[in-house]
């Protein structure tokens, strides 16, 4: 490669304006009165959202493709057509009061990398694909991001198809409602790295004035139910302590849990989302109590001494308060490292455009965490506005996009070139 060619690919750069324009017609699809979208995934606005990106992916000279679990890809072709391709995306469904840009910015970011690269003449080694991913939010099915995992083998095909929403339609028979009920199979083929661009959905980046966050891994997961059972009794006639209170028991391990997140910081998240008292009556003393637990971070080992804590605290409180309990752990996601030469592709990126970064981890779940199963794989965060996501209210700036848009441009070239 030339000095010269690599000086002129050092001056690429995305068409910020014209990203910004694709973002505002797209969120046009699904849009609500408070200023965010709903296009919930595999509806009729989501086959139009679909269809919409399709068409550009045309225009920009993409060949596309759509596997048996909807997902969709947008091939550029590079100088060797048989080396295994650059991939990026996202997903375009959204929560039932999605904002604007969660999921659909990787999207349509990675679809300004390809126009951008059209508009500028360059030719890759390697092919680069834009994909959609089916279902990411699991907003209508569960389980979320139920289609990477299909492609990464998380998930066997007919799980997949076979997930159903409320009314009881399959994800099977929704995607062939819509016309993407592709032929394709689902993965199996190589990946030679990837990539996903998406907002934060935090403020580590706004508060702490970085432009652009290097994810180094995606937060494990342990989700537990508890029940502390004791006995229903008078409230006004039982004295204080003859009780054995449910609730109670409870109320002093949800303040546990929340001490025990805040001893691993920063990366610890400790959270009790759900409670059930029974009888649930204002003058009886709760006999009964369910409650939840979840733990995220991006080590298994303090995932072990977490989950060790909370048993230890959980059956000493149980004996104090008189109470019998049971614990069950319901689900157990893995810490995700993402590629080391992909870290560095975007942190080098970052650099040499001269954009403010920081090494961040991922508190969300996203396909990227499924994908690294199988190619290797980075992501991309910029900021967005006071942290907030699944909120109509979300916003980035333009001047976010573009530079997200920009570190993906050049990361993408390093793993493609």
């Amino acid at each position: 490669m030339s000095e010269q060619f690599e000086t002129a690919q050092a001056a690429l750069r995305v068409n910020g304006a014209r990203l910004w324009e694709s973002l505002e017609r797209m969120a046009r699809i699904g849009a609500t009165e408070k200023g965010g979208v709903c296009r919930l995934a595999l509806t009729e606005l989501d086959r139009e959202g679909r269809d919409l990106f399709v068409q550009w992916a045309r225009e920009a000279g993409c060949t596309i493709r759509v596997d048996r679990m909807g997902n969709v890809f947008a091939r550029r072709a590079g100088r060797n057509p048989h080396a295994a391709p650059v991939l990026t995306g996202s997903h375009a469904d959204t929560q039932p009061t999605g904002g604007r840009y969660d999921g659909i910015y990787g999207v349509l970011g990675g679809l300004e990398v390809v126009r951008a690269l059209n508009d500028a003449g360059v030719e890759t080694e390697h092919p680069l694909e834009v994909v959609i991913w089916t279902n990411e939010e699991g907003s209508r099915f569960a389980p979320a991001m139920i289609a990477s995992g299909v492609y990464a083998g998380v998930y066997p095909l007919e799980y997949g198809l076979s997930r159903t929403d409320a009314s009881g339609t399959t994800i099977g028979e929704a995607l062939a409602h819509i016309g993407y009920a592709g032929e394709e199979p689902v993965g199996g083929t190589p990946v030679h790295a990837a990539y996903e661009l998406h907002i934060e959905q935090g403020a580590i980046l706004e508060r702490s004035g970085k432009t652009i966050g290097v994810v180094t891994a995606g937060q494990g997961q342990r989700w537990y139910e508890v029940e502390l059972v004791g006995v229903d009794a008078h409230a006004g006639t039982t004295p204080m302590d003859l009780r054995r209170d449910a609730l109670v028991g409870a109320a002093r391990m949800i303040g546990f849990v929340e001490a025990l997140g805040r001893s691993y910081a920063p990366h610890g998240r400790a959270t009790v989302g759900m409670i059930e008292a029974k009888p649930n009556s204002r003058n009886t003393v709760p006999g009964r109590c369910f409650f939840t637990v979840e733990f995220r971070h991006p080590e298994s080992e303090v995932l072990a001494e977490m989950d060790a804590k909370l048993r230890a605290e959980l059956a000493r409180v149980a004996q104090e308060a008189q109470l019998g309990h049971t614990i069950e752990q319901i689900f157990n996601y893995a810490p995700v490292p993402f590629a080391p030469e992909c870290i560095e592709a975007v942190r080098r990126a970052a650099n040499d455009l001269g954009l403010p970064n920081a090494e961040i981890v991922s508190g969300a779940g996203h396909d990227a965490c499924y994908l690294a199963r199988v190619a290797p794989t980075g992501m991309i965060f910029i900021p967005c506005v006071d942290g907030l996501s699944h909120n109509e209210a979300e916003a980035i700036t333009p001047e976010w996009a573009e530079a997200g848009a920009n570190v993906l441009l050049h990361a993408m070239l390093a793993s493609a070139a």
